[in-house]
């Protein structure tokens, strides 16, 4: 996997946790990795939770498995030229 940077939007499901199974799968705007050591392969983040449209509407920091994040093309943050 990729090195994870504040500003990626990730898909957070079950391949993190079971507690993100089905209906309870959340994109999140990554806002930081906590440092701290924890268990081999998982990680804490810190960020926003968003809604259909796009608007944040929780901030929330969550404990996943680190391979079963997904990075998702976030198409509302394009490089202006």
């Amino acid at each position: 996997m990729t090195e994870l940077k504040p500003g990626d939007l990730l898909l957070i499901g079950s391949a993190c946790s079971v507690q993100f199974s089905g209906d309870r799968a959340l994109r999140l705007r990554l806002v930081s990795v906590d440092a701290r050591p924890t268990y081999e392969g998982w990680v804490w983040l810190t960020g926003y939770v968003l809604s259909d449209n796009g608007l944040a509407v929780d901030k929330r920091e969550v404990y996943v498995r680190r391979a079963g994040l997904r990075v998702l093309r976030d198409t509302a943050r394009r490089i202006r030229t």
